[in-house]
């Protein structure tokens, strides 16, 4: 429950906070396209189960492995990308807190 709690928080919360706090003029679009960022969910499609509560996300799945995590963070640099690296460095912190809380 805890561990739900947190996961879905850091997923919609928190890209809120930051796209009301830091990009206030364009919030919604800002909000957005942080929780579309989620879309790298989809390599979970690739695992045999798809979904395993017991399985931490991070160096399993293809768009959750450390290189990947590596070019998340570099797309923070650039302007033009950097509300998506936002929301995918906060989906990998999510993934991470499962990881931390299993």
């Amino acid at each position: 429950m805890l561990q739900n709690l947190v996961h879905y928080n850091l997923h919609f919360l928190l890209p809120l906070v930051i796209a009301v706090a830091f990009y206030r003029t364009y919030w919604l679009k800002a909000y957005l396209i942080m929780v579309a960022t989620m879309l790298i969910d989809l390599d979970h499609l690739l695992a045999t189960p798809i979904f395993d509560p017991n399985r931490c996300s991070i160096n399993f799945h293809p768009l959750h492995t450390y290189w990947a995590i590596g070019l998340y963070v570099l797309l923070l640099i650039p302007k033009k990308t950097r509300l998506i690296g936002i929301g995918l460095v906060i989906h990998i912190i999510a993934d991470s807190a499962d990881c931390a809380l299993m």
